[in-house]
C-alpha cells in the first residue's frame, strides 16, 4: 500500500482534478447562461392573469371561477386587437380600477363581503401547460386578483398571448396566439415550450425547471 502511494504522480492527479473542476464550472456557467436567457425572454413576452381564492372551501373556489370568468370576458373586449404584451399591460394598468369593481361586484352578487386587491407585478409561477404549450416555472408579469384572505388555491392563465380562452379538453390554441409567440420567441425557445415530448427539448426544459425551482435563477422583470 505504501509503495502504491509512492508511485502516484500527485502533480498529475492535481492537474486532472483542476481540469475536471474547471470543466464542471464551464458546464454550470453554460447551463446557467442558457437558462437565464430562455427564462428571461419567455417572461418578457407573456402576461398572465392570476386569481387567488379566499380559501379552499367549495364556495370560495366557485367564487374564484366566477370572478375569473367576468374578468376574462371584460379583458377579451379590451384586448381584442392588442398586438404586444406591452399593449395589454398598458390597457390593464389603465383599467385596474375597473377590474377591482368587476371583482367586487361579482363577490357581492354571489353573497359574500370579501375585500378585493388588484395589482400588476412580477410574481413566481410554477410550470403550467396550456393545451400543447408548456411554460417553465419562473417569474412572470401578471395581473393579480386577491379575494379576501387570498389563502386558497389559485388559478392562472395567459392574457398575452391569449391563452385564457384555450379549450383545455381539446388542447386547441388559437393560431393568432401561436403566431404571436413565434414572432416574439426564437425558434429554439418556441420549440422548447411546444415540443416537450421530444427527448432533446424535454431534457432542456427540465434543466430550466431545475434552476428555477432551486432559485438558482431569480432574475425578475422590472419593465413594469
Amino acid at each position: 500500500m505504501i509503495k502504491f502511494f509512492k508511485n502516484i504522480n500527485w502533480k498529475v492527479l492535481k492537474r486532472i482534478a483542476i481540469f475536471f473542476n474547471l470543466f464542471l464550472l464551464y458546464i454550470f456557467i453554460s447551463a446557467y447562461s442558457y437558462v437565464y436567457s430562455v427564462s428571461s425572454n419567455l417572461a418578457n413576452n407573456v402576461f398572465r392573469l392570476h386569481v387567488i381564492a379566499n380559501s379552499n372551501s367549495e364556495e370560495d373556489q366557485l367564487l374564484k371561477y366566477k370572478v375569473r370568468d367576468n374578468l376574462i370576458n371584460y379583458m377579451n373586449t379590451l384586448c381584442e386587437n392588442c398586438k404586444s404584451k406591452q399593449e395589454v399591460i398598458d390597457i390593464s394598468r389603465q383599467n385596474i380600477s375597473n377590474f377591482k369593481t368587476i371583482a367586487e361586484q361579482t363577490v357581492v352578487s354571489e353573497g359574500f363581503n370579501y375585500d378585493v386587491n388588484v395589482q400588476i407585478g412580477n410574481y413566481s409561477f410554477p410550470t403550467k401547460t396550456y393545451g400543447d404549450l408548456s411554460f417553465p416555472s419562473g417569474y412572470y408579469d401578471a395581473l393579480r386578483i386577491e379575494i379576501g384572505d387570498a389563502s386558497g388555491q389559485n388559478w392562472w392563465c395567459m392574457l398575452y398571448p391569449s391563452l385564457c380562452f384555450v379549450d383545455m379538453t381539446s388542447g386547441i390554441i388559437p393560431d393568432e396566439s401561436r403566431d404571436d409567440l413565434k414572432t416574439s420567441l426564437s425558434e429554439e425557445e418556441y420549440n422548447l415550450i411546444s415540443n416537450t415530448d421530444n427527448e432533446y427539448y424535454n431534457f432542456k426544459f427540465k434543466i430550466i425547471e431545475f434552476f428555477n425551482n432551486n432559485t438558482l435563477i431569480t432574475a425578475k422583470n422590472n419593465n413594469n
